[in-house]
């Protein structure tokens, strides 16, 4: 916590960009893991734990040409789970020296650690969605218990690694990827919305560039890639996918290989026409989410208080739960070797 604005000199005559140059970080795609694209914002202050009920159903019937005088019944099952929730905070302090120190390179200081604070928040944030803050609990979407896991397998070549993969192969296996979790959810025939997240270095070879020509013409084949093709056929049926970054995945996956994660954030209720073998659902309107991160407020809570000597402390709290991943046979893991 300090601020680093040293003196100066220049040459005069001489001209000064009035623009200064940032550090930029990448910005993460976790966001679009979750459940309507947001963190939930339905914690209390000091709440300690999430919970969540679940009811499955378990139907037994008698069949027959004639009638049974013992018969078997339905078994409902209610379930309880839940998830811990985590109190991140950041407090800096300056005082007039430093807004002057500041102001001499055009720079607003209680703006900067404003700013600065809650990238530190929302940065904790996408660790705790996509890592857990506890990865032995099974927190964070990428140690999902009941998650299917898959590595890459080889192309029609023998090639397992993204540098040598064949583009428009890798393509097709993502299809069958969410051909697979919308069979697991129940979900075929209804356009969905899925996420594809993982290191640039490795989602970026299949974003910029063609796939392939070959004596049998394939999708796509001389004029697209393989994130064009990926989504042109999920359009085709209706779907919508969202492909974005986070280089947190570099050696996430199994055995230090990068990690790709492929999720449906949020399921849609079934429906058919009557008599539909989806009929108990009509108990409740039911919970559509795949995916979750609670908090207990949109942004952090800034607290700002005077300090002795005249200086400012600033403190920023967060209340936030690890990434939740309810319905775990939404997300798909890939492990893909870089090279």
């Amino acid at each position: 916590m300090a601020l680093q604005a040293p003196a100066y000199i220049t040459v005069d005559p001489s001209f000064s960009e009035p623009e200064i140059l940032l550090q930029y970080s990448q910005p993460s795609g976790f966001i679009e893991l979750l459940s309507e694209g947001e963190i939930r914002a339905r914690l209390g202050e000091d709440d300690l734990a999430v919970y969540m009920r679940q009811l499955n159903l378990r139907t037994k019937i008698a069949v027959g040409q004639s009638s049974y005088n013992e018969l078997p019944g339905v078994d409902l099952v209610a379930s309880y789970f839940s998830t811990a929730t985590y109190l991140t905070r950041v407090r800096s302090n300056w005082d007039h020296h430093d807004v002057s120190a500041g102001g001499r390179w055009n720079i607003a200081v209680p703006d900067g650690y404003q700013l600065g604070s809650r990238q530190a928040h929302y940065q904790l944030a996408r660790d705790a969605c996509i890592h857990g803050m506890n990865p032995q609990n099974g927190e964070g979407i990428i140690n999902a218990n009941g998650a299917l896991a898959v590595t890459l397998p080889p192309d029609q070549w023998g090639h397992t690694t993204a540098q040598s993969y064949d583009n428009g192969e890798f393509a097709f296996f993502l299809m069958q990827e969410v051909a697979g979790i919308k069979t697991r959810t129940l979900q075929l025939g209804i356009g969905k919305e899925f996420t594809l997240i993982g290191p640039q270095r490795v989602l970026g070879l299949f974003e910029y560039n063609v796939v392939q020509l070959t004596q049998y013409q394939r999708q796509g084949a001389g004029t697209d890639s393989t994130a064009g093709v990926f989504k042109e056929v999920l359009l085709k049926n209706g779907d919508k996918l969202t492909w974005t970054y986070d280089d947190t995945l570099i050696g996430a996956g199994a055995g230090g290989t990068d990690a790709l994660i492929l999720t449906m954030p949020e399921l849609t209720k079934p429906a058919a026409r009557k008599p539909s073998t989806n009929e108990f659902a009509k108990l409740l309107s039911g919970n559509k989410t795949c995916n979750a991160q609670y908090s207990d407020m949109a942004a952090p809570r800034e607290i700002i208080s005077p300090l002795a000597g005249g200086a400012t402390d600033y403190l920023t709290e967060w209340r936030i739960s690890s990434g939740w991943p309810v319905r775990p046979q939404a997300t798909t893991i890939i492990s893909v070797p870089y090279s």
